[in-house]
């Protein structure tokens, strides 16, 4: 909502009350929590919503899946809901993506599949080319997804990092996507095969080590930087994991 707010605001091309071509943002975010704004075109021929350009702008910086949409109007009118085309565009091509809507009660999400109940829908099979994973949720369709920093994609492919922490963030034996947050265009198969529950306070300098970093007590500061609420007595998850190199053999 703020990226929305803050991209209309800065581009609006009217008053507070004057009529103008850019008067609404957008925001979308995908599904590896990047985020991408855009602004209306008004036109009367039906110049494109703000929630299709910054759909197309994600689609242009390579995310395919999205979580979540708002769009703002200019001038402190805040969230606004999504016109009839676009909330049958969400359904037709995101329906498990989040939309925010203004309520009595204040903007709250809710499925775009619920936008328009009992609606008519194209479906894959129905569309030449579209990529049936639109469909998917990203969080469900699949092994389930670990979250990286970008930072470690390198450490990973080499097989340098073959251990993750985890605070409220459980994982599961078995088959594993490795989604690196800068790209969601990087995802590596993987296999989880050991996750040990411990103590902040009983993390060992292999831990550490594991981490690329040298003492335990390093481990916990930096872990601290993460999640500031973190105390001694909080129970982490050290998952262990091998990649997938798809012939069979981590």
């Amino acid at each position: 909502m703020e990226l929305a707010r803050r991209t209309i605001d800065a581009h609006t091309d009217a008053g507070p009350d004057e009529d103008g071509i850019h008067t609404m943002g957008a925001a979308v975010m995908a599904a590896d929590y990047r985020m991408f704004a855009g602004v209306n075109l008004y036109h009367f021929t039906g110049g494109p919503c703000a929630e299709l350009v910054a759909l197309g702008a994600a689609r242009a910086q390579g995310a395919r899946q999205m979580r979540c949409i708002v769009a703002v109007g200019n001038h402190g009118r805040g969230v606004v809901g999504p016109c009839g085309r676009d909330r049958q565009v969400f359904v037709d091509y995101y329906p498990t993506m989040r939309v925010i809507v203004p309520t009595p009660a204040g903007p709250r999400s809710v499925l775009a599949a619920d936008l328009l109940p009992l609606t008519q829908r194209w479906t894959p099979e129905g569309m030449t080319g579209l990529d049936p994973s639109l469909y998917q949720d990203p969080e469900t369709a699949g092994p389930p997804v670990i979250r990286f920093n970008p930072r470690y994609l390198e450490a990973v492919r080499s097989g340098a990092k073959t251990k993750t922490i985890r605070f409220r963030d459980p994982a599961q034996l078995g088959p594993a996507r490795l989604v690196f947050e800068s790209d969601p265009e990087v995802v590596v198969p993987a296999d989880v095969t050991d996750i040990r529950h411990c103590l902040v306070g009983d993390l060992t300098n292999q831990d550490a080590q594991a981490e690329g970093l040298t003492t335990a007590t390093e481990l916990r500061e930096s872990l601290k930087a993460h999640y500031p609420d973190l105390v001694g007595t909080d129970e982490v998850d050290v998952v262990t994991f091998q990649i997938n190199d798809g012939t069979g053999a981590a």
